[in-house]
């Protein structure tokens, strides 16, 4: 079986045409990231980017795709209808896609008032487990084929004070995936954890408070062994650590869609282990 992650797609609408006291002061302060920092420009390609992605899982034979979070820039409606469209048909059966939130899919509270989230992706939550949710949806477990099982959290949280994303998945849905994993029927299968927050930094630390999963440790702990994997983005570099006997592969895919940082990662998973993961990088991509 053979699997696609990619994150951080961050489609973004264009902001000219919404009058911009709709859009509210969460969204203000966000400005400064999208026009003073120049990230609406590093995403203008994003919808192009991730089809050449799409037509890539399809010539190399991809089973599943995953999309680890962050799929828009603010959380609009627009921005949402705009990444359903864009993952296709992909995006239109759990067996062949699993998407979960991303702190900025998370960016206000009128996306959580009106689950714009769940408007489009929420058929994707369903699972074949559903004893173990703890939080909603979350975690939902999805049995793919006789060797591999995705596990999908959801670590992002309204932030108090923009510009803090640091994300927590909480007791009750670490509970959960903690049955999960113990649930006999994940036996002899390879187990992907499919979060956003990163539980460590490309140089294997430790991120900023602001910025981190702050239960990352409570994460890695039920994960032990080269049988498990968290895929992961947040941070915007494409990086792997290989597990350890025990600690699981930490793969963050960064950001598929970002100018000069086009890629993914292709997982090839068999006998209930991880057997390769192969980073590819876009070189030319727009």
């Amino acid at each position: 079986m053979r699997l696609l992650h990619c994150s951080d797609i961050h489609l973004t609408q264009d902001y000219a045409r919404v009058p911009i006291l709709r859009l509210g002061w969460r969204f203000w302060m966000a400005w400064y990231e999208l026009a003073w920092k120049k990230r609406a420009v590093d995403y203008r390609q994003a919808a192009a980017i991730l089809s050449r992605i799409r037509e890539e899982a399809a010539a190399q034979g991809v089973d599943h795709l995953i999309v680890s979070g962050d799929l828009t820039a603010s959380a609009t409606a627009e921005e949402f209808a705009l990444a359903r469209a864009a993952l296709a048909d992909w995006a239109g059966d759990p067996r062949r896609c699993t998407v979960i939130p991303g702190n900025h899919d998370c960016h206000h509270p009128a996306a959580l008032r009106e689950q714009r989230f769940e408007q489009h992706f929420g058929h994707l939550l369903v699972s074949d487990l559903p004893e173990h949710r703890r939080m909603g949806a979350y975690p939902f477990v999805r049995l793919l084929g006789e060797e591999a099982a995705v596990i999908g959290l959801h670590s992002s949280r309204l932030p108090e004070i923009p510009g803090i994303s640091y994300g927590k998945l909480g007791k009750a849905q670490l509970e959960g995936l903690a049955a999960a994993i113990a649930d006999p029927r994940l036996e002899g299968r390879a187990v992907l954890v499919v979060v956003h927050h990163a539980p460590r930094t490309r140089e294997d630390k430790k991120d900023k408070r602001s910025h981190r999963l702050v239960d990352s440790e409570a994460l890695l702990a039920l994960l032990p062994g080269p049988r498990f994997a968290v895929l992961h983005g947040h941070i915007h570099h494409r990086f792997h650590h290989p597990a350890t006997a025990t600690r699981p592969h930490l793969i963050d895919a960064g950001s598929s869609t970002q100018h000069g940082r086009e890629g993914y990662w292709l997982i090839d998973v068999g006998g209930g282990q991880i057997q390769s993961v192969t980073r590819r990088d876009l070189t030319g991509a727009a």
